[in-house]
């Protein structure tokens, strides 16, 4: 027992089970869909699967100090659009400028956010269902009913979809699927190894606590709206890679893909628990999900939106009944480690007498 609870914590439990369930997802699709099992099946999950872990990323940043990020769907929209715009009006801009572009337009909008909530003191989840609604109406005025399309990109964004980092056999593992795995290595390291990352956790399970202690909390939270904002930028830049043609409903209901897929990973949703490959093992239950119903006959849209709540909920319950078990269980073999050599020094101690 002593060696399950050092190796493995409650928390990878639930990634270890996100796995199995990815494996009963695919079997279950590969019995119900033609074709399922092909290289082109693997490619249109993974592009969505990419998009949806970058986003997730943002949110479990914001998650952790126990808030919550509606907005990013429409920022995904907005950051989309506005590169494809610039992109559409300079041919021969640099690639990393068009993509610098998309981050720090969602960064501007994600500070809006985080200073809303941290100095205007407005819960979060009012903030960005207002700033959700409010990015997406100001997107359609500036849009003024024109849409992007493929034929006013520049070669290299329409080519990018299709480039490889390498292939397993026929499956082609591409640009974008390897952007998403930076992102995720990048931030679970800064989790686990940088101060920052040790705030998020410190804030996000005890904020009153974090404040007593002197923790900057209200630049903390700030600044996980910015990466947060910062990261639907990248995912609206890879939307527009991904689709090429944005009009101004791009990114639409994102904003619940990326909470699910954070949520089922095993985020917390109060705050304080979660890491960074959870929420890409929820991204890949969610893009699955997602994409395979798509091309299930029969299966409308209302149906794939409620499956997502379901997901949302199931985890939530899990997360306040099942882990919280683990936690316990965790706990009790720890005193008991403990306890032990106590025991037993006492009991030598009486002998010598």
């Amino acid at each position: 027992m002593y060696r399950i609870r050092h190796y493995i914590r409650p928390e990878q439990i639930r990634e270890f089970s996100l796995i199995f369930i990815i494996m009963l997802a695919v079997l279950f699709f590969g019995t119900q869909i033609d074709g399922y099992y092909s290289a082109r099946t693997f490619n249109r999950i993974a592009a969505s699967v990419a998009i949806i872990t970058v986003l997730a990323a943002g949110q479990t940043l914001v998650i952790l100090t126990r808030n919550i990020d509606l907005s990013i769907g429409s920022i995904v929209g907005f950051a989309s659009y506005f590169a494809g715009q610039q992109l559409s009006a300079n041919q021969d801009m640099h690639p990393l400028i068009a993509v610098g572009i998309a981050i720090g337009f969602g960064a501007l909008l994600g500070s809006v956010n985080g200073l809303l909530v941290v100095y205007g003191r407005v819960p979060s989840i009012i903030v960005t269902l207002g700033t959700l609604a409010i990015y997406r109406g100001v997107l359609v005025d500036y849009a003024q009913a024109k849409t992007i399309t493929t034929d006013m990109m520049p070669t290299w964004l329409v080519d990018l979809p299709r480039v490889n980092l390498f292939t397993v056999g026929e499956i082609e593992i591409r640009v974008m699927v390897g952007v998403a795995v930076l992102v995720v290595i990048a931030f679970q390291l800064c989790l686990t190894y940088l101060l920052l990352g040790r705030r998020l956790y410190a804030i996000g399970s005890n904020p009153d606590a974090a404040r007593v202690a002197g923790l900057p909390a209200r630049r903390i939270v700030l600044l996980a709206y910015i990466l947060c904002g910062a990261l639907a930028g990248l995912g609206g830049f890879m939307f527009l890679v991904r689709f090429g043609t944005i009009t101004v409903s791009a990114g639409v209901g994102l904003e619940l893909s990326a909470v699910a897929a954070a949520v089922v990973g095993g985020v917390n949703i109060f705050g304080g628990a979660g890491t960074m490959f959870g929420a890409l093992f929820g991204a890949v239950v969610i893009g699955t999900l997602e994409q395979s119903l798509l091309r299930m006959p029969n299966v409308s849209e209302f149906v794939r939106d409620a499956l997502l709540g379901l997901f949302i909920l199931l985890a939530v319950a899990s997360d306040a009944v099942i882990l919280q078990q683990l936690r316990s269980l965790w706990a009790r073999w720890a005193r008991e480690a403990r306890e032990t050599p106590a025991a037993h020094s006492e009991k030598e101690s009486g002998h010598a007498s």
